[in-house]
């Protein structure tokens, strides 16, 4: 036993017990909760039950409980988006994420989205911090302020120079502040938008949508940045074009204003 656990890397209790659960009933449903969570690293567990009920009649319609499950529990994908807490959950994520991005850029009927977006004018923004203090970084070929050629992997990427110095304040509010800036950022540029066009903001509305595909990112030091697809579209949406005036220069100049 303590041969093959070693060559199997795990060590002789742990071996007992996955022996032990791939001899059990119920290893078969088991297995199919793991496949149906991706191989989620976190699962959450749930126990209870779910009676569906006609509305009228009262008859039970679907009937579910844990208590058939083994050990009595359903375990479910934790869905966490980050890869350090569960790399298979945050693949998913960025895999659903690039679909939902490609759709809004080539169009997919499949999706509800025409191919003829493809013409509508749209860019692609990074909206990014603004600089609380000088911090490690690998600036290309050249040598990072303090002098050093940082590894790609070098643990002081990202945190500052003079720590004395550095606004921590300002990097956590900006963070914790951070939705509540997008949604400023997405009101004032409607208001660009308008200003431009020589419109009211109603009438501007009435003539075209403004469509956004967003991710939120951390930089090296920290700071929450955001990627976002902003496209225009006609009055009825994607499966309308947008008026004349709607041009990718406008759309651009009014993005630079909001931000």
């Amino acid at each position: 036993m303590t041969d093959t656990a070693t060559m199997a890397g795990l060590d002789p209790a742990t071996l007992a017990d996955v022996l032990r659960l791939a001899g059990s009933t119920g290893f078969d449903r088991i297995l199919e909760q793991i496949r149906r969570t991706g191989g989620c690293a976190d699962p959450i567990h749930l126990q209870g039950s779910v009676v569906v009920r006609d509305k009228q009649t009262r008859h039970v319609l679907h009937h579910y409980s844990t208590d058939t499950e083994p050990s009595g529990r359903l375990r479910i994908a934790c869905g966490n988006r980050r890869a350090s807490r569960c790399p298979s959950c945050a693949w998913t994520y960025a895999g659903d994420t690039y679909h939902l991005i490609r759709a809004g850029l080539t169009g997919d009927p499949a999706k509800g989205t025409p191919e003829t977006i493809r013409d509508h004018p749209r860019v692609f923004a990074t909206l990014t911090a603004p600089s609380f203090g000088p911090v490690h970084n690998r600036p290309g070929n050249r040598p990072c302020r303090c002098g050093t050629h940082h590894q790609e992997d070098a643990p002081e990427l990202g945190t500052p120079l003079d720590p004395d110095s550095y606004d921590y304040a300002g990097a956590v509010l900006w963070n914790n502040h951070a939705s509540e800036l997008w949604r400023y950022f997405t009101i004032y540029l409607r208001r660009e938008i308008a200003r431009r066009a020589g419109l009211t903001q109603k009438a501007a509305h009435e003539q075209s949508r403004v469509s956004f595909g967003k991710v939120a990112e951390y930089q090296k030091r920290g700071a929450v940045h955001f990627h976002a697809v902003i496209r225009f579209d006609g009055p009825d949406g994607p499966d309308s074009p947008p008026p004349p005036w709607a041009t990718l220069d406008l759309l651009t100049d009014a993005i630079r204003a909001a931000a």
